[in-house]
């Protein structure tokens, strides 16, 4: 069991965070199936902006079950130390700190990875977020700003003296974003330099890959991001496989249809009709990818504009899937 000041998580396997996708029905979705915790889509630290409707979707976890883990980004210390109260005032119970997305949008605000250029605001940052908060902190970023500057241990060693309760490492720098190799190695020596929980972060897409990297790393976790995407399931696959040896049979179709009808109900619930139809067509892409003539389908699924419509076609495109028997992937 892996402590997190004071809450206990119930297996390894985290959900990353990621902007538009770890909204409140997701999180709540993966918890349900295999995620000890579920970080937050990133929020902003400039408080001014928290009053947009993307602002106050992202903020709302009103009757969100298990661990609220809300990642918080920006660049001034004393704002980012603000975000933190004001999020834990709003219910969070854990706050992540962003010094790993690499997005222009983002690093051009000297915000999440762009802050691995800097050290000495890193410190800042660090020291006053959690002297800001009785939360725990955590601190999500990346092994350096690029292969000619690796910081990464710094930074980890930086974050333990901070107070930071644990870190979660991608193995990549910003210049790389999401290409190229992931440097286990790299993780794993940060992890020989701290103390505190470290989880390995990215390209872990099976429940093999997910034991070598343990095995490897030696990490105490590991965050499941873009591989949870179509498939929350998989943290269930790589929780089994990593207590038994053994890996679970694909999830039949008739799961996979509920599982998919459940998260569109939510989203539709979250969102109201307009949005949640809006937001269900890229969830629809990744969960039918791995299925024959998909694109197809996502064309005419993506011009639907009504709940019923949208729940109607999936109806009628499992039907079909169930009679030519094809399995999810």
């Amino acid at each position: 069991m892996i402590q997190l000041g004071p809450y206990t998580l119930e297996n390894r396997l985290i959900l990353a965070p990621m902007a538009g996708v770890t909204d409140r029905p997701f999180r709540v979705l993966c918890k349900k199936l295999g995620a000890a915790m579920a970080v937050s889509e990133m929020v902003t630290s400039d408080k001014r902006l928290w009053n947009t409707a993307k602002s106050s979707l992202r903020m709302n976890y009103d009757g969100e079950p298990g661990i609220r883990s809300v990642q918080i980004a920006g660049g001034d210390p004393e704002m980012m130390a603000e975000a933190a109260q004001l999020s834990a005032e709003r219910g969070a119970q854990i706050i992540d700190i962003n010094m790993g997305c690499p997005a222009k949008k983002v690093c051009n605000k000297a915000a999440g990875s762009a802050l691995l250029k800097d050290e000495q605001l890193v410190k800042e940052i660090l020291t006053s977020v959690v002297s800001a908060v009785e939360i725990p902190v955590t601190l999500k970023t990346r092994i350096g700003w690029s292969k000619q500057k690796l910081n990464g241990i710094n930074v980890a060693e930086m974050a333990e003296q901070a107070g930071i309760t644990a870190l979660a490492i991608h193995g990549r720098t910003r210049e790389c974003k999401y290409h190229g190799e992931v440097d286990y190695s790299a993780i794993r020596e940060i992890k020989n330099a701290v103390t505190i929980p470290v989880f390995a972060n990215g390209d872990i897409d099976t429940p093999e890959k997910a034991l070598q990297v343990l095995e490897y790393t030696q990490a105490d976790g590991l965050l499941i991001g873009r591989a949870a995407q179509g498939r929350p399931w998989i943290f269930n696959e790589i929780n089994h496989y990593l207590e038994t040896g053994e890996k679970l049979a694909p999830l039949p179709l008739t799961e996979v249809q509920a599982l998919l009808l459940e998260h569109l109900q939510a989203l539709y619930k979250f969102y109201g009709d307009f949005m949640g139809t809006r937001i269900a067509r890229k969830h629809v892409g990744w969960y039918l990818q791995t299925q024959p003539e998909s694109k197809s389908f996502r064309k005419t699924f993506n011009q639907l504009e009504t709940p019923s419509e949208q729940q109607e076609v999936i109806q009628l495109y499992f039907q079909q899937l169930l009679r030519t028997g094809s399995i999810a992937a």
